[in-house]
């Protein structure tokens, strides 16, 4: 960092020792969101190497799997990916008609995994110079929200203060679920859905999630491209990346070839679930409407951190966190959750919830080791916490036998999952 003629610096012994080895200071992101006294923005931290790392525990990861179908999860499956090379396990089934057993080379809806695709689109843009994070949405699209404080980056940090339209679109959660299941809705549709509703914040003060900001940033990525997501997606991240399973198929209700089939628990107890495989996701759509695979996501989330997709000033902005809740182990950058695993472990991507299905995609900050997980319910949050322990046991390894207090105390798979969606269950 240049430093100022005028300024007195006092070089400690420490800091000369580690100038002469090579170590640079850190520094924060330049694009890091703005301070809040409610959250202050944290720059990325230094990766663990791969030769500290642990290996993952795949016994743990089957035990996630199958604590996911104890909680009532047709079937569920994960796939690891590391300097190690690649191991995937599976549970349960694929389809609960049929019994086809559950495939690790299988498709499904990765729901909310999706803003993680559509963020690296808008920030390509930004690259570009067609906008900026910090000027107003109206800048781009005039007169579509009616505060002209909101802005791109507020966005993509979920500090709008946009209502999110599906609280009350699946209070009711099948009833809800078949009113939309075959129907297109325009953007502007599903805007003016949250534009009805009471803000949830003041643009820039805390988080609040809602699929409603990812809604305009598909507009912006439409408006500034001049053409649909779908190819955005196609140009910039699926064909370059060869992700010969991902696909977004808006509005075509069908997934292509070997996949999974998702079903929905009913908010009554006892009711049946529904197949909620075929549906437009057009009540999410550039919020939740790409379908993937398990080496698909684990490549994407891979290349993202190594930064094939985005330039290292990209990269800062986007790691750059602010908390979501108390705990002190969740955040969210641009389009992108940050946990903090029990071992000290960062790891970086997105879940998804969609009907069906839930959905974890996640990396490390050096992109060396990636994990993807999958079970094919939803509305049904114990299935979704259960899940999520494939993320401690793939990054954080065995415990010991006796851990700590301090470490159990701090165990991710020990917290509620983080919902995408509203649910009763």
């Amino acid at each position: 960092m240049p430093l100022t003629s005028h300024r007195r610096l006092v070089v400690s012994a420490t800091l000369i020792a580690a100038l002469a080895a090579g170590v640079a200071p850190a520094t924060s992101a330049s694009a890091a969101a703005p301070r809040t006294p409610a959250a202050v923005p944290q720059a990325p931290a230094a990766p663990k190497t791969a030769d500290t790392a642990p290996a993952p525990d795949m016994e743990g990861v089957v035990a996630a799997l199958n604590a996911a179908m104890a909680n009532g999860a047709p079937g569920a499956m994960a796939r690891f990916s590391g300097p190690g090379g690649v191991q995937s396990r599976a549970v349960g089934v694929r389809d609960r008609v049929n019994g086809t057993p559950m495939d690790v080379r299988s498709r499904f809806r990765i729901g909310s995994v999706s803003k993680t695709f559509s963020t690296v689109v808008l920030l390509q843009l930004v690259q570009e110079g067609r906008l900026t994070l910090d000027s107003p949405v109206d800048t781009y699209l005039p007169g579509l929200l009616p505060d002209d404080r909101i802005t791109v980056r507020h966005l993509l940090t979920h500090r709008s203060g946009l209502a999110d339209y599906t609280d009350p679109m699946f209070a009711n959660t099948v009833p809800g679920f078949e009113s939309v299941r075959n129907r297109v809705f325009g953007y502007r549709e599903l805007v003016d859905l949250s534009l009805a509703l009471p803000r949830t914040t003041e643009p820039g003060v805390s988080y609040k999630y809602s699929n409603a900001n990812f809604v305009v940033v598909g507009m912006l990525i439409e408006k500034l491209t001049g053409k649909p997501v779908a190819d955005a997606y196609q140009r910039r991240i699926f064909k370059p990346l060869k992700l010969r399973d991902t696909s977004y198929v808006h509005p075509e209700t069908r997934i292509a070839g070997r996949h999974v089939r998702g079903y929905l628990y009913p908010d009554a107890a006892g009711d049946p679930l529904v197949d909620s495989t075929e549906q437009t996701v057009s009540w999410a759509q550039s919020a939740g409407a790409v379908i993937s695979s398990p080496a698909d996501l684990n490549t994407f989330t891979k290349a993202l951190m190594r930064g094939r997709l985005l330039s290292p000033a990209m990269m800062d902005a986007m790691t750059t966190v602010t908390p979501t809740d108390a705990t002190n182990t969740r955040f969210y950058g641009l389009g992108l959750r940050r946990y903090d695993l029990s071992c000290g472990a960062q790891v970086y991507g997105h879940t998804g919830t969609v009907q069906g299905f839930y959905t974890y995609a996640f990396s490390t900050r050096d992109g060396r080791r990636s994990l993807s997980a999958m079970a094919n319910s939803s509305n049904r949050g114990a299935v979704n916490t259960a899940l999520g322990g494939t993320l401690e046991a793939a990054f954080c390894g065995k415990k010991p036998a006796a851990a700590t207090a301090s470490r159990a105390d701090r165990d991710f798979s020990s917290l509620p999952a983080e919902r995408d969606l509203p649910e009763r269950h």
